[in-house]
């Protein structure tokens, strides 16, 4: 597994991240097999995947002992990556806490469940206002000052927060939604992240689901992405044709569609990690042999030219 730098000189991480949301129950959805994905996150590590991203509040506190029992013995292996902030009750978000008190609270909380000492990556979710800007890093830096946080990270911001927080402290990762489908940061908020130095950990690379190959309309009646105005109606029947460039691509590339997104987010620089959820040993193979495709410069123009900014209609949550 290659591996590059995260944010200038910093710590040597994979350059392909796993996300662990999906082993626990969040949104709503049935928590995965827990001895499945306990050997989904070994096997990961075992293949040179070290980054491992979870949040306090995914299956509020199971995701956390879930990553502990995985890394136990094996913490020199693993890059902890742990998002804070948001409010859950019956596996939906109610809101945020940012104050230093709840935020110094969260982290003791989360050392305990993880079984370690130390947080490699510790960061807001996203900064809604509710409190300082300047409180909630300062909280964090304090934490890296103490030894209980070795990076601080930051999540789901604008170009201007960024600029503000990296005058407070430095921060070595921004994570944020970015794939085909979804390429607004690209007009500041990547340029500014390349500029301060801050390497990017991209999430939702298939875009929910919608560049797999696999989505067809309408969506059941339970599932969550119905709720946003991209998998409605005849927004879902454009975006789907959309996708059948990319299912063609794959076709002659000899991979899935899938693949391809994932190689597209990897292709975009080498401070750019796509942050995958799996939650199944089966799922690794495919995602790792992602990162080894190359585009020629036609296809990347192809690619870029059918997935413009704004080519797919509708908005998610990653718009706000």
């Amino acid at each position: 597994m290659k591996m590059i730098n995260l944010g200038i000189n910093g710590p040597l991480v994979s350059k392909l991240g796993l996300g662990c949301m999906r082993m626990s129950s969040t949104w709503g959805r049935p928590a995965n097999d827990e001895r499945e994905s306990i050997a989904t996150i070994q096997s990961a590590l075992d293949n040179g995947i070290n980054f491992l991203n979870t949040g306090d509040f995914y299956g509020a506190g199971h995701n956390e002992i879930l990553v502990g029992k995985a890394i136990k013995d094996r913490r020199q292996d693993a890059f902890i990556s742990v998002k804070f902030g948001a409010i859950f009750y019956g596996g939906h978000p109610i809101g945020m806490d940012l104050r230093p008190i709840a935020i110094k609270n969260f982290i003791n909380y989360s050392l305990t469940r993880l079984g370690i000492d130390t947080i490699d990556l510790y960061q807001p979710c996203r900064l809604d206002g509710s409190v300082p800007l300047e409180d909630v890093i300062g909280t964090v830096a304090d934490l890296i000052k103490e030894g209980k946080v070795r990076y601080l990270g930051v999540s789901e911001i604008t170009a201007d927060q960024l600029r503000r927080v990296n005058k407070i402290h430095p921060p070595a990762a921004l994570e944020i939604g970015y794939s085909l489908a979804d390429r607004q940061i690209e007009s500041d908020l990547l340029p500014t992240a390349k500029e301060l130095g801050i390497s990017i950990v991209a999430f939702a690379n298939t875009a929910e689901g919608l560049l797999t190959g696999e989505m067809k309309a309408p969506l059941a009646d339970n599932a969550y992405q119905q709720f946003f105005p991209r998998f409605q109606g005849e927004n879902l029947i454009k975006n789907l044709e959309k996708v059948e460039v990319l299912k063609e691509m794959a076709k002659e590339k000899g991979c899935t569609p899938a693949q391809l997104a994932i190689a597209w987010v990897n292709a975009q620089g080498e401070h750019i990690m796509p942050l995958v959820s799996m939650s199944r040993r089966s799922r690794l193979p495919e995602n790792i042999q992602a990162m080894e495709i190359v585009f020629s410069n036609d296809e990347l123009d192809i690619l870029n030219n059918e997935f413009s900014p704004g080519a797919i209609l509708g908005n998610t949550y990653l718009q706000r």
